[in-house]
């Protein structure tokens, strides 16, 4: 088919769409739970015998699922393949964020990278599987930058980690907020 040929840009879909969950292929189930339910603080809603498990935040019915079934024992993807590139998971304000923070330095999971993007400010780590996790939170978006003509202006530049750091817990009413869809 040429290019020519090919129908035009598809109705834009309903914007109460969302990604529901992500369901990760795992080598050690009880290694990447010990990640996802114990550092990142997760609840673990339903078992499938020993070769999954779901995760929520906040009592939806899963978020995250986690499956030994085609990959016990396996390894990460070699970079340089197609696949994943990273499972972003949004905080509801920069205070959870930067509790998800402390959490991963009292664990000792280094990071790959730290970065404010203008619309958002982003923690970039592995997770013990080798798959790219991105923590974040979203600006408001009367904050987010725009060119002159009203488009986004994201950029990638250094997060401020001490800055980052010195923000309070969050209120368990933030941890709320996110409990649901």
């Amino acid at each position: 088919m040429k290019t020519e040929d090919k129908p035009g840009p598809a109705r834009s879909v309903d914007g109460r769409v969302g990604i529901g969950h992500v369901h990760l292929k795992v080598a050690d189930l009880e290694r990447a739970l010990a990640f996802y339910r114990d550092v990142l603080g997760f609840e673990v809603t339903q078992w499938y015998g020993r070769q999954a498990v779901f995760l929520s935040a906040g009592g939806y019915h899963h978020h995250i699922g986690l499956n030994t079934w085609e990959s016990l024992g396996g390894s990460p993807p070699a970079r340089g393949t197609t696949g994943l590139y990273h499972v972003a998971i949004l905080y509801p304000t920069r205070a959870a964020l930067a509790d998800a923070l402390r959490r991963l330095i009292a664990a000792g999971i280094p990071l790959e990278g730290a970065s404010d993007h203008g619309v958002s400010q982003a923690l970039y780590l592995r997770d013990p599987d080798g798959n790219g996790i991105e923590l974040y939170w979203d600006r408001p978006k009367a904050e987010w930058p725009r060119t002159p003509e009203g488009n986004l202006a994201m950029t990638t530049e250094p997060l401020d980690l001490e800055s980052l750091l010195a923000e309070p817990p969050p209120a368990t009413g933030d941890r709320d907020a996110a409990s649901g869809p």
